[in-house]
């Protein structure tokens, strides 16, 4: 974390007239963004990728992979490359042009780890957001509703259709009752006040 003042002029204070400007001093705090660990996160997650398609097809082409992941070719190729460095992948020419990829020891224990990681990940967000919808739905219990309408899709709506049916609310298409929404990841509960 960064703490830089920073002082600017008071807009309140100043007139055309007044020689005299207010200066407001304060601090200004900067937090750094966790670029390392997102980039590792897709790292890992193409990492994953890459070595599970090599597993089922060693005679992949880059350019299959790259439209897979959804990234160029030269991405696929900077992920290759590392992962033969580090002995997790072996590559041999089987024609003159095609390349036959074939996963190390080293690399099948890799691939274990990244998929125990990616279960326990989506297990984390299972519990997080259950939580966060059994305590929405705990409140609206107190205040005496026991229908609740839910927009969205996806993993994350399945997850609040669950948790309804276990805490025994009822899931329907009305107007003028509260409402979960889900934003990609995010759980809102939005009141029939605020409605």
């Amino acid at each position: 974390m960064i703490i830089l003042p920073f002082t600017f002029p008071s807009r309140e204070r100043r007139t055309v007239r007044d020689s005299k400007i207010q200066w407001l001093n304060f601090d200004v705090i900067i937090q750094p963004l966790n670029y390392k660990t997102m980039e590792t996160t897709i790292e890992t997650s193409r990492d994953l990728s890459l070595l599970e398609t090599i597993e089922h097809d060693p005679d992949v082409t880059q350019a299959t992979l790259a439209t897979q992941l959804g990234v160029a070719v030269g991405t696929v190729n900077w992920h290759l490359k590392r992962l033969i460095a580090k002995g997790y992948v072996k590559v041999k020419h089987a024609e003159r042009r095609k390349l036959h990829y074939m996963i190390t020891a080293e690399g099948l224990a890799l691939r274990a780890r990244l998929t125990v990681d990616y279960v326990e990940q989506q297990f984390n967000l299972y519990r997080r957001v259950r939580q966060k919808v059994k305590e929405y739905l705990e409140k609206l219990h107190k205040d005496g509703f026991d229908r609740v309408r839910l927009i969205g899709e996806g993993d994350v709506a399945d997850i609040c259709r669950l948790t309804c049916l276990e805490q025994g609310i009822a899931i329907v298409d009305e107007p003028n009752i509260p409402t979960l929404e889900v934003h990609g990841l995010k759980v809102l509960l939005t009141s029939v006040e605020a409605a």
